[in-house]
């Protein structure tokens, strides 16, 4: 982004669009990881299939099961049921390391996951396939489709432009706006990526016209735009059980286990205070710790780079009847989802009828054509939705968690605070690991539900605070896609982006032991008496 021709207008955002931001370059040292990633997972397929022996898989305790993995266990048998939990520690190890190494393309290691489930006979062919019509895929797909109504009406570029031009004076100012430019989005979006893909044209004209062009031209107004906006998409999706598909999902797990809904205004009220504040940490954090803004960093650099913001707004002209409209579905929607308590239909169901009307000819905003649905992320997240039902199959989480808790000596009487802590810190720096916030979902909100049963709390108490870590993927370049995304802008390197997000991961982590003694106890989540004081 750094080598711009003379063509090349800095504050025109047509010039910012994703299709034209070009991949980094891979380094000798990313190259080597990918280059081993492949025989790297083979190897420890194979080992662990057929060579390394696992003492907690070969006797397993039916007691300690899920009804589902129970009546699997009953109908196969000891001997086949371990068998099985092997398969699902081979695929699943294989799996992470494809991921993480980018050996093949992520679309591409979910498709060999689902078929290597299928053909280790952890999952029949109807449940492994049957997972891209999971009602999260759905959800997805039809918040492209949304989110492409308000691309095609100019209804967020319009808001975001004013927002930024009505508040936004200085570089500190302007990353607030983005923060609540952030808040709204994630009230109707629940893809992350689409929310990045909207906004980077804005983030990266305002960066260019404090100084910052990536490349050999950062500053720290740049990367604290830039950062800063990556941080706040993930966040200010954690605020709402529709921010994102992984909440849903972890809202629905949890929600199995305590034989009731977890409702979106359930989810808002303890949730979004604390996204809020640590947003506002971040802000701090930033502009004064870690990427301080020197006073020649807060003005403008180019002359008139403000006002070309305000031409691009006034070229937008009036609001239009097509903006109005989609600004009537999306109150709707959202009235819809914030009442979900009282009339039950579920944000899925909600954002079904929003999406026809929009696409309803004639009435509608948006043709087929205009919309844009990234399938090779939704492949993507179908092998992460196969793998979660081959845990649910197995309960390999339960399994594992129960061994290790044993093996370590814990005891029915171990404290509740013990166990938050253990579970919302796995939880949390997982996301350093994993590429995917719903296999993290899939993985830990079931063994924090398992913990809690086996040692007698409340689900809620434990499962909640873990899925509300769901969204802290910003640390580095392959925990989420904004963050692969938003790496590619040159704006930042890989030692700012690990300074930033290592440092608010810690806060992140401080501040839910905090809530999980103060605001979660008056919300009757944690209960009384954590023993920490």
């Amino acid at each position: 982004m750094s080598d711009h021709s003379n063509n090349f207008d800095l504050l025109d955002m047509r010039q910012y669009r994703m299709e034209k931001l070009q991949n980094k370059a891979k380094s000798r040292t990313e190259k080597l990881i990918a280059l081993s990633g492949g025989p790297l997972a083979i190897m420890t397929f194979l080992s662990i299939m057929f060579l390394i022996k696992f003492p907690f898989l070969q006797n397993i305790d039916p007691s300690i099961l899920g009804k589902a993995s129970r009546s699997i266990f009953d109908q196969v048998g000891a001997i086949e049921f371990t068998k099985m939990n092997i398969a699902m520690l081979a695929v699943f190890t294989a799996a992470i390391i494809l991921w993480i190494t980018e050996a093949v393309p992520n679309y591409l290691t979910s498709l060999i996951l689902i078929i290597a489930l299928v053909l280790t006979g952890v999952l029949p062919e109807e449940v492994a396939y049957a997972q891209l019509g999971h009602k999260v895929m759905w959800l997805n797909i039809l918040s492209f489709i949304l989110a492409s109504m308000l691309v095609t009406t100019g209804v967020a570029k319009r808001f975001a432009l004013w927002f930024i031009l009505r508040f936004g004076k200085k570089a500190s100012s302007i990353i607030l706006s983005f923060m609540v430019i952030n808040i709204v989005l994630s009230l109707f979006i629940s893809a992350t990526t689409a929310k990045a893909a909207i906004l980077l044209p804005i983030f990266m004209v305002v960066a260019a016209v404090y100084g910052a062009t990536g490349g050999k031209n950062r500053n720290n107004a740049g990367r604290n735009i830039v950062l800063q906006n990556l941080f706040q998409i993930n966040i200010a999706a954690g605020g709402f059980v529709t921010g994102s598909g992984a909440n849903l999902i972890a809202a629905s797990l949890i929600g199995g286990a305590i034989g009731s809904d977890i409702f979106f205004s359930d989810w808002m009220a303890a949730a979004f205070p604390v996204a809020l504040g640590i947003m506002l940490i971040g802000w701090l954090v930033g502009i004064k710790l870690v990427f301080p803004l020197s006073p020649d960093e807060k003005m403008p650099k180019i002359k008139g780079g403000m006002e070309k913001l305000r031409l691009e707004l006034k070229k937008m002209g009036p609001v239009s009847f097509q903006e109005i409209k989609s600004i009537i579905i999306f109150s709707g929607i959202l009235i819809l989802w914030v009442t979900d308590r009282f009339h039950g239909v579920s944000p899925t169901a909600v954002a079904f009828v929003g999406a026809i009307i929009a696409l309803l000819p004639g009435i509608g905003i948006v043709k087929w054509g205009d919309v844009d649905i990234p399938w090779h992320l939704l492949l993507f997240s179908a092998g992460a939705y196969t793998l979660g039902a081959g845990f649910k199959t197995t309960d390999f989480p339960s399994i594992a968690i129960n061994a290790l808790f044993d093996n370590l000596g814990f005891g029915n009487s171990t404290p509740f605070w013990v166990l938050y802590l253990i579970l919302t810190g796995t939880m949390i720096f997982s996301s350093l690991i994993f590429q995917s916030k719903t296999m993290r979902t899939l993985i830990f909100v079931p063994i924090a539900i398992g913990v809690a049963n086996k040692f007698g709390f409340d689900i809620i108490s434990l499962a909640l605070p873990v899925a509300f870590l769901i969204e802290h993927v910003y640390v580095l370049p392959f925990n989420s896609k904004p963050a692969a995304l938003l790496y590619l802008t040159d704006h930042y390197s890989l030692t700012d982006t690990f300074k930033f997000g290592i440092i608010m991961l810690f806060i992140s982590w401080g501040v839910s032991i905090i809530m999980a003694m103060t605001y979660f106890r008056l919300l009757n989540i944690t209960p009384d008496g954590l023993g920490i004081f």
